[in-house]
Protein backbone atom coordinates (compact mmCIF):
# COMPACT_ATOMS: atom_id res chain seq x y z
CA UNK A 1 0.00 0.00 0.00
CA UNK A 2 1.48 3.44 -1.29
CA UNK A 3 1.55 5.77 1.66
CA UNK A 4 -0.60 9.18 1.27
CA UNK A 5 2.79 11.29 1.65
CA UNK A 6 5.16 11.37 -0.96
CA UNK A 7 7.28 13.47 0.98
CA UNK A 8 8.35 15.01 4.07
CA UNK A 9 5.45 16.91 5.50
CA UNK A 10 7.68 19.50 7.26
CA UNK A 11 7.71 23.07 5.89
CA UNK A 12 10.38 25.48 6.91
CA UNK A 13 9.56 28.83 8.04
CA UNK A 14 12.38 31.73 8.45
CA UNK A 15 13.06 30.99 12.02
CA UNK A 16 12.53 27.60 11.68
CA UNK A 17 14.83 27.31 8.48
CA UNK A 18 18.11 29.31 9.90
CA UNK A 19 17.50 27.48 13.57
CA UNK A 20 17.49 24.32 11.88
CA UNK A 21 20.34 25.17 8.94
CA UNK A 22 22.33 26.05 12.54
CA UNK A 23 22.27 22.55 14.22
CA UNK A 24 22.61 20.80 10.79
CA UNK A 25 26.04 23.23 10.41
CA UNK A 26 27.12 22.25 14.10
CA UNK A 27 26.66 18.51 13.14
CA UNK A 28 28.73 18.46 10.09
CA UNK A 29 31.81 20.51 12.65
CA UNK A 30 31.87 17.81 14.71
CA UNK A 31 31.87 15.32 11.60
CA UNK A 32 35.13 17.14 10.74
CA UNK A 33 36.54 17.70 13.85
CA UNK A 34 35.91 13.69 13.98
CA UNK A 35 37.62 13.35 10.54
CA UNK A 36 40.45 15.05 12.26
CA UNK A 37 41.11 12.54 14.84
CA UNK A 38 40.42 9.38 12.86
CA UNK A 39 43.07 10.65 10.58
CA UNK A 40 45.38 10.24 13.45
CA UNK A 41 43.50 6.91 14.77
CA UNK A 42 44.06 5.32 11.55
CA UNK A 43 47.68 6.37 11.24
CA UNK A 44 48.02 5.12 14.65
CA UNK A 45 46.81 1.50 13.99
CA UNK A 46 48.78 1.12 10.17
CA UNK A 47 51.94 -1.42 11.18
CA UNK A 48 54.71 0.54 10.57
CA UNK A 49 53.29 3.80 10.83
CA UNK A 50 51.99 2.98 14.50
CA UNK A 51 55.86 3.93 15.44
CA UNK A 52 55.02 7.18 15.33
CA UNK A 53 52.61 7.37 17.56
CA UNK A 54 54.08 5.58 21.04
CA UNK A 55 52.93 7.75 23.27
CA UNK A 56 49.27 5.46 24.03
CA UNK A 57 47.68 8.02 26.09
CA UNK A 58 47.61 10.36 22.80
CA UNK A 59 45.91 7.17 21.13
CA UNK A 60 43.73 7.11 23.69
CA UNK A 61 43.01 10.91 24.01
CA UNK A 62 42.29 10.96 20.30
CA UNK A 63 39.95 8.27 20.62
CA UNK A 64 37.74 10.12 22.92
CA UNK A 65 37.60 13.02 21.04
CA UNK A 66 36.61 10.99 17.77
CA UNK A 67 33.71 9.44 19.41
CA UNK A 68 32.26 11.46 21.11
CA UNK A 69 32.08 14.48 18.28
CA UNK A 70 31.23 11.84 15.57
CA UNK A 71 28.61 9.51 17.37
CA UNK A 72 26.97 11.80 20.20
CA UNK A 73 27.37 15.23 19.06
CA UNK A 74 27.36 14.57 15.07
CA UNK A 75 23.75 12.42 16.12
CA UNK A 76 21.64 14.81 18.34
CA UNK A 77 22.83 17.65 16.35
CA UNK A 78 21.24 16.86 13.80
CA UNK A 79 18.27 15.22 15.77
CA UNK A 80 18.14 19.19 16.72
CA UNK A 81 17.78 19.97 13.02
CA UNK A 82 14.81 17.87 13.17
CA UNK A 83 12.94 18.76 16.14
CA UNK A 84 13.69 22.67 15.51
CA UNK A 85 12.39 22.09 12.13
CA UNK A 86 9.44 20.70 13.09
CA UNK A 87 8.83 22.55 15.80
CA UNK A 88 5.77 25.49 15.74
CA UNK A 89 7.21 26.81 18.88
CA UNK A 90 10.39 28.59 17.26
CA UNK A 91 8.04 30.65 15.34
CA UNK A 92 6.61 32.06 18.50
CA UNK A 93 9.81 32.08 20.71
CA UNK A 94 12.47 32.45 18.19
CA UNK A 95 15.46 33.22 21.33
CA UNK A 96 14.54 29.81 22.71
CA UNK A 97 15.42 27.96 20.60
CA UNK A 98 18.54 29.55 19.70
CA UNK A 99 19.63 29.97 23.50
CA UNK A 100 19.48 26.26 22.86
CA UNK A 101 21.58 26.06 20.39
CA UNK A 102 24.06 28.20 21.71
CA UNK A 103 24.68 25.82 24.89
CA UNK A 104 25.14 23.05 22.26
CA UNK A 105 27.76 24.73 19.97
CA UNK A 106 29.67 26.06 23.06
CA UNK A 107 29.57 22.33 24.38
CA UNK A 108 30.90 20.82 21.32
CA UNK A 109 33.02 24.04 20.66
CA UNK A 110 34.97 23.53 24.24
CA UNK A 111 34.92 19.43 23.87
CA UNK A 112 37.02 19.59 20.84
CA UNK A 113 39.79 22.40 22.37
CA UNK A 114 39.74 20.64 25.56
CA UNK A 115 43.22 19.06 25.04
CA UNK A 116 44.78 22.62 24.37
CA UNK A 117 43.01 23.58 28.65
CA UNK A 118 44.77 20.80 29.51
CA UNK A 119 41.79 18.03 29.71
CA UNK A 120 43.77 14.26 29.11
CA UNK A 121 43.57 11.01 31.63
CA UNK A 122 41.02 9.22 29.20
CA UNK A 123 38.30 7.17 30.43
CA UNK A 124 36.91 4.87 27.11
CA UNK A 125 34.32 3.87 28.87
CA UNK A 126 31.21 2.62 27.01
CA UNK A 127 28.90 5.39 24.80
CA UNK A 128 30.12 8.36 26.26
CA UNK A 129 34.15 8.13 26.79
CA UNK A 130 35.85 11.11 28.72
CA UNK A 131 38.55 13.10 29.23
CA UNK A 132 38.43 13.19 33.08
CA UNK A 133 39.06 17.43 33.63
CA UNK A 134 36.57 19.93 34.36
CA UNK A 135 36.84 21.60 31.06
CA UNK A 136 35.53 18.22 29.47
CA UNK A 137 32.90 17.36 32.14
CA UNK A 138 31.43 21.26 31.12
CA UNK A 139 31.40 20.56 27.48
CA UNK A 140 29.56 17.69 27.96
CA UNK A 141 27.27 19.53 30.61
CA UNK A 142 26.66 22.66 28.24
CA UNK A 143 25.57 20.33 25.22
CA UNK A 144 23.32 18.08 27.16
CA UNK A 145 21.45 21.13 28.10
CA UNK A 146 21.12 22.38 25.12
CA UNK A 147 19.77 19.23 23.20
CA UNK A 148 17.55 19.07 26.59
CA UNK A 149 15.69 22.34 26.13
CA UNK A 150 15.60 22.07 22.05
CA UNK A 151 13.94 18.31 23.54
CA UNK A 152 11.70 20.01 25.23
CA UNK A 153 10.56 23.14 22.93
CA UNK A 154 9.77 20.77 20.40
CA UNK A 155 7.58 18.55 22.78
CA UNK A 156 5.90 21.88 23.98
CA UNK A 157 4.47 22.32 20.15
CA UNK A 158 2.83 19.24 19.50
CA UNK A 159 0.50 16.62 21.03
CA UNK A 160 1.08 12.63 19.65
CA UNK A 161 -2.45 12.62 18.71
CA UNK A 162 -1.58 15.78 16.43
CA UNK A 163 1.18 13.77 14.31
CA UNK A 164 -0.71 10.70 14.23
CA UNK A 165 -0.18 9.15 11.47
CA UNK A 166 2.51 10.64 9.96
CA UNK A 167 5.47 8.36 10.23
CA UNK A 168 7.75 11.24 10.09
CA UNK A 169 6.98 13.46 12.40
CA UNK A 170 5.70 10.65 14.92
CA UNK A 171 9.85 8.93 13.95
CA UNK A 172 10.83 12.60 15.36
CA UNK A 173 8.64 12.66 18.39
CA UNK A 174 9.61 9.23 19.48
CA UNK A 175 13.43 10.41 18.94
CA UNK A 176 12.84 13.11 21.44
CA UNK A 177 10.93 10.84 23.84
CA UNK A 178 13.56 8.52 23.84
CA UNK A 179 16.37 11.14 24.50
CA UNK A 180 14.81 12.32 27.46
CA UNK A 181 14.26 8.72 28.85
CA UNK A 182 18.46 8.44 28.11
CA UNK A 183 18.63 11.46 30.53
CA UNK A 184 16.15 10.35 33.19
CA UNK A 185 18.13 7.32 33.28
CA UNK A 186 21.62 9.25 33.64
CA UNK A 187 20.09 11.22 36.19
CA UNK A 188 18.61 8.12 38.38
CA UNK A 189 22.79 6.29 37.94
CA UNK A 190 24.54 9.78 39.02
CA UNK A 191 22.72 9.82 42.14
CA UNK A 192 22.59 6.44 43.42
CA UNK A 193 26.12 5.63 42.23
CA UNK A 194 28.45 5.10 45.30
CA UNK A 195 31.91 4.06 44.27
CA UNK A 196 34.62 6.84 43.62
CA UNK A 197 34.02 9.46 41.31
CA UNK A 198 36.47 10.43 38.21
CA UNK A 199 37.40 6.76 37.88
CA UNK A 200 36.83 4.55 35.00
CA UNK A 201 34.21 2.27 36.81
CA UNK A 202 32.33 5.25 38.05
CA UNK A 203 31.69 6.56 34.10
CA UNK A 204 31.26 3.05 33.03
CA UNK A 205 28.39 2.76 35.07
CA UNK A 206 27.25 6.18 35.02
CA UNK A 207 26.59 6.49 30.89
CA UNK A 208 25.83 2.56 30.64
CA UNK A 209 21.54 2.71 31.19
CA UNK A 210 21.66 5.83 29.73
CA UNK A 211 23.98 4.76 26.65
CA UNK A 212 21.36 2.13 25.63
CA UNK A 213 18.45 3.92 25.82
CA UNK A 214 19.97 6.65 23.71
CA UNK A 215 21.01 3.92 21.32
CA UNK A 216 17.41 4.00 20.49
CA UNK A 217 16.66 7.62 19.57
CA UNK A 218 19.39 7.10 17.13
CA UNK A 219 17.63 4.52 15.88
CA UNK A 220 14.20 6.17 15.49
CA UNK A 221 16.20 9.07 13.67
CA UNK A 222 17.72 6.79 10.90
CA UNK A 223 13.98 5.11 10.66
CA UNK A 224 12.75 8.65 9.95
CA UNK A 225 15.61 9.17 7.39
CA UNK A 226 14.90 5.95 6.00
CA UNK A 227 11.47 6.50 4.60
CA UNK A 228 12.07 9.84 4.08
CA UNK A 229 14.67 9.00 2.22
CA UNK A 230 12.58 5.91 0.48
CA UNK A 231 9.93 8.24 -0.32
CA UNK A 232 12.02 11.02 -2.52
CA UNK A 233 13.40 7.97 -4.12
CA UNK A 234 10.69 6.54 -5.66
CA UNK A 235 10.64 3.38 -3.22
CA UNK A 236 7.18 2.82 -2.64
CA UNK A 237 7.28 1.07 0.58
CA UNK A 238 4.35 -1.48 0.92
CA UNK A 239 2.89 -0.17 4.44
CA UNK A 240 0.26 2.72 5.24
CA UNK A 241 0.70 4.93 7.61
CA UNK A 242 -0.86 3.72 10.59
CA UNK A 243 1.53 0.40 9.80
CA UNK A 244 5.07 2.41 10.25
CA UNK A 245 3.71 5.04 12.66
CA UNK A 246 2.74 1.74 14.85
CA UNK A 247 5.69 0.45 13.97
CA UNK A 248 8.00 3.39 15.42
CA UNK A 249 5.88 3.18 18.27
CA UNK A 250 6.63 -0.41 18.81
CA UNK A 251 10.75 0.59 18.29
CA UNK A 252 10.54 3.12 22.01
CA UNK A 253 8.26 0.42 23.68
CA UNK A 254 10.62 -1.28 25.52
CA UNK A 255 11.69 1.64 27.49
CA UNK A 256 8.49 1.40 29.37
CA UNK A 257 11.03 -1.13 31.27
CA UNK A 258 13.69 1.21 31.59
CA UNK A 259 11.96 2.58 34.89
CA UNK A 260 11.54 -1.27 36.30
CA UNK A 261 14.95 -1.69 35.65
CA UNK A 262 16.39 1.02 37.57
CA UNK A 263 13.61 -0.28 40.96
CA UNK A 264 14.66 -3.75 40.78
CA UNK A 265 18.52 -3.27 40.37
CA UNK A 266 21.21 -1.14 41.82
CA UNK A 267 22.87 0.99 39.20
CA UNK A 268 26.31 -1.05 40.10
CA UNK A 269 25.26 -4.35 40.26
CA UNK A 270 25.69 -6.83 37.10
CA UNK A 271 21.91 -7.68 36.70
CA UNK A 272 21.29 -3.88 36.03
CA UNK A 273 24.23 -4.23 33.28
CA UNK A 274 22.63 -7.47 31.88
CA UNK A 275 18.89 -5.90 31.93
CA UNK A 276 20.15 -2.95 29.57
CA UNK A 277 21.83 -5.05 27.52
CA UNK A 278 19.29 -7.25 26.74
CA UNK A 279 17.18 -4.11 26.24
CA UNK A 280 18.92 -2.83 23.85
CA UNK A 281 19.87 -6.39 22.22
CA UNK A 282 16.14 -7.97 21.76
CA UNK A 283 14.55 -4.64 21.90
CA UNK A 284 16.44 -2.21 19.50
CA UNK A 285 15.33 -3.71 16.17
CA UNK A 286 11.66 -4.43 16.81
CA UNK A 287 11.34 -1.41 14.06
CA UNK A 288 14.35 -1.31 12.33
CA UNK A 289 14.14 -4.87 11.26
CA UNK A 290 10.69 -4.86 9.84
CA UNK A 291 10.89 -1.09 8.30
CA UNK A 292 14.18 -1.97 6.55
CA UNK A 293 12.73 -5.28 4.93
CA UNK A 294 9.48 -3.26 3.68
CA UNK A 295 12.12 -0.89 2.20
CA UNK A 296 14.23 -3.52 0.68
CA UNK A 297 10.50 -5.32 -0.64
CA UNK A 298 9.69 -1.73 -2.43
CA UNK A 299 12.79 -1.35 -3.81
CA UNK A 300 12.61 -4.95 -5.72
CA UNK A 301 9.44 -4.14 -6.50
CA UNK A 302 10.82 -1.27 -9.06
CA UNK A 303 10.57 2.67 -8.07
CA UNK A 304 7.80 4.28 -9.11
CA UNK A 305 7.76 8.26 -10.38
CA UNK A 306 10.62 10.48 -8.11
CA UNK A 307 10.56 13.84 -9.10
CA UNK A 308 12.96 14.54 -5.89
CA UNK A 309 15.46 12.09 -6.72
CA UNK A 310 18.87 12.61 -5.83
CA UNK A 311 21.66 10.21 -6.77
CA UNK A 312 23.42 11.11 -3.10
CA UNK A 313 20.70 11.05 -0.89
CA UNK A 314 19.50 7.62 -2.33
CA UNK A 315 23.09 5.88 -2.54
CA UNK A 316 23.45 6.60 1.03
CA UNK A 317 20.24 5.24 1.68
CA UNK A 318 21.34 2.01 -0.09
CA UNK A 319 24.60 2.34 1.68
CA UNK A 320 23.15 2.83 5.23
CA UNK A 321 20.94 -0.01 5.07
CA UNK A 322 23.60 -2.85 3.81
CA UNK A 323 26.10 -1.18 6.79
CA UNK A 324 23.32 -1.27 9.37
CA UNK A 325 22.70 -5.27 8.25
CA UNK A 326 26.47 -6.06 8.43
CA UNK A 327 26.47 -4.67 11.86
CA UNK A 328 24.10 -6.64 13.51
CA UNK A 329 25.26 -9.74 11.82
CA UNK A 330 28.40 -9.08 13.52
CA UNK A 331 26.80 -8.42 16.61
CA UNK A 332 26.06 -12.24 16.84
CA UNK A 333 29.42 -12.70 16.58
CA UNK A 334 30.69 -10.90 19.45
CA UNK A 335 32.40 -13.69 22.15
CA UNK A 336 36.20 -12.14 23.51
CA UNK A 337 36.71 -8.71 24.19
CA UNK A 338 38.49 -7.87 20.62
CA UNK A 339 37.52 -5.77 17.77
CA UNK A 340 34.62 -7.57 16.52
CA UNK A 341 32.98 -5.88 18.99
CA UNK A 342 34.46 -2.25 17.44
CA UNK A 343 33.29 -3.73 14.34
CA UNK A 344 29.62 -3.93 15.16
CA UNK A 345 29.21 -1.27 16.62
CA UNK A 346 30.95 0.67 13.75
CA UNK A 347 28.75 -1.11 11.44
CA UNK A 348 25.46 -0.02 13.13
CA UNK A 349 26.86 3.75 13.77
CA UNK A 350 27.88 4.06 9.92
CA UNK A 351 24.51 2.67 9.21
CA UNK A 352 22.98 5.64 10.79
CA UNK A 353 25.84 8.36 9.72
CA UNK A 354 24.96 7.15 6.61
CA UNK A 355 20.82 7.45 6.87
CA UNK A 356 21.95 10.84 8.33
CA UNK A 357 23.82 12.31 5.21
CA UNK A 358 21.20 11.12 2.79
CA UNK A 359 18.42 13.01 5.17
CA UNK A 360 20.92 16.03 5.01
CA UNK A 361 21.83 15.80 1.48
CA UNK A 362 17.36 16.01 1.58
CA UNK A 363 17.01 18.86 3.60
CA UNK A 364 19.27 21.54 1.82
CA UNK A 365 16.70 22.26 -0.45
CA UNK A 366 14.08 22.56 2.28
CA UNK A 367 16.54 24.64 4.44
CA UNK A 368 17.28 27.27 1.32
CA UNK A 369 20.32 26.02 0.64
CA UNK A 370 21.82 24.84 -3.10
CA UNK A 371 21.03 20.76 -3.76
CA UNK A 372 24.02 18.96 -3.45
CA UNK A 373 24.01 17.36 -7.65
CA UNK A 374 27.52 17.51 -8.21
CA UNK A 375 29.75 14.69 -9.02
CA UNK A 376 31.09 15.19 -5.17
CA UNK A 377 27.83 14.48 -3.80
CA UNK A 378 27.45 11.37 -6.07
CA UNK A 379 30.85 9.93 -5.46
CA UNK A 380 31.05 10.66 -1.47
CA UNK A 381 27.99 7.92 -0.53
CA UNK A 382 30.37 5.42 -2.49
CA UNK A 383 33.71 6.31 -0.79
CA UNK A 384 32.36 6.44 2.71
CA UNK A 385 30.63 3.10 2.31
CA UNK A 386 33.17 1.11 0.31
CA UNK A 387 35.44 2.16 3.00
CA UNK A 388 33.74 1.51 5.98
CA UNK A 389 32.79 -2.05 4.66
CA UNK A 390 36.83 -2.49 4.24
CA UNK A 391 37.47 -0.98 7.63
CA UNK A 392 34.77 -2.86 9.39
CA UNK A 393 36.00 -6.31 7.74
CA UNK A 394 39.24 -5.60 8.38
CA UNK A 395 38.35 -5.10 12.45
CA UNK A 396 36.47 -8.12 12.23
CA UNK A 397 39.02 -10.26 11.15
CA UNK A 398 41.45 -8.65 13.27
CA UNK A 399 39.55 -9.51 15.73
CA UNK A 400 38.99 -13.29 14.95
CA UNK A 401 43.19 -13.13 15.07
CA UNK A 402 43.26 -11.91 18.76
CA UNK A 403 43.51 -8.28 18.44
CA UNK A 404 42.11 -6.30 21.10
CA UNK A 405 39.95 -3.22 21.37
CA UNK A 406 40.52 0.12 22.40
CA UNK A 407 44.32 -0.27 21.78
CA UNK A 408 47.32 0.94 19.46
CA UNK A 409 49.02 -2.17 17.35
CA UNK A 410 52.52 -3.21 18.02
CA UNK A 411 53.58 -4.41 14.30
CA UNK A 412 56.51 -6.38 15.88
CA UNK A 413 54.56 -8.71 17.55
CA UNK A 414 52.21 -10.00 15.12
CA UNK A 415 52.23 -12.02 11.90
CA UNK A 416 51.77 -11.53 8.65
CA UNK A 417 48.49 -12.37 8.16
CA UNK A 418 47.00 -10.03 11.28
CA UNK A 419 49.79 -7.22 9.28
CA UNK A 420 47.25 -7.81 6.50
CA UNK A 421 44.19 -7.75 7.92
CA UNK A 422 45.25 -4.33 9.77
CA UNK A 423 46.36 -3.08 6.59
CA UNK A 424 42.84 -3.43 5.13
CA UNK A 425 41.59 -2.05 8.36
CA UNK A 426 43.73 0.95 7.76
CA UNK A 427 43.18 1.45 4.41
CA UNK A 428 39.24 0.87 4.50
CA UNK A 429 39.06 3.42 7.56
CA UNK A 430 41.32 5.97 5.01
CA UNK A 431 38.72 5.86 2.34
CA UNK A 432 36.00 6.59 5.01
CA UNK A 433 38.23 9.50 6.15
CA UNK A 434 37.62 10.75 2.59
CA UNK A 435 34.30 10.03 2.12
CA UNK A 436 33.54 12.30 5.24
CA UNK A 437 35.87 14.87 4.04
CA UNK A 438 34.05 14.97 1.10
CA UNK A 439 30.47 14.97 2.71
CA UNK A 440 31.80 18.07 4.22
CA UNK A 441 32.85 20.15 1.56
CA UNK A 442 29.73 18.53 -0.65
CA UNK A 443 27.93 20.62 2.46
CA UNK A 444 29.88 23.60 2.69
CA UNK A 445 29.19 23.71 -1.17
CA UNK A 446 25.76 23.94 -1.10
CA UNK A 447 26.46 26.77 1.92
CA UNK A 448 28.34 28.88 -0.04
CA UNK A 449 25.95 28.27 -3.29
CA UNK A 450 22.35 29.68 -1.39
CA UNK A 451 20.11 30.35 -3.58
CA UNK A 452 19.05 34.08 -3.40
Amino acid sequence: MQSRHEDTPLRATRSTRGLSGAWLALGVAALAVAGLFAVLLVVARVPGASALFSDQNFFRIALVIHVDQSVLIWFLAFAGALWSLASPVHDRYPSLGWAAFALAAGGAGLMALSPLFGAGDPSLNNYVPVLRHPVFHASLILFGLGVMLQVLLYGAGWSPRRLWPDPVHVGIYTAGLATLASVASLAWTWQALDIPRNTEAYFEILFWGGGHVLQFAYTQVLLVAWIWLARQGGIRIPASDRLLSGLLILGVAPLLAVPLIHGAYSVESAEARIAFTQLMQYGNGLAAIPIGLLILVGLMRGRGPAPQFLPAADRALLASLLLFAVGGVLGFMIGDVNTIITAHYHGSIVGVTLAIMGLAYALLPTLGWAPATGRLARIQPVFYGVGQLLHIGGMAISGMLGIERKTASEAEEMDGMTQFFLGIWGLGGMLAVIGGILFVVVIAQSFLRRPR
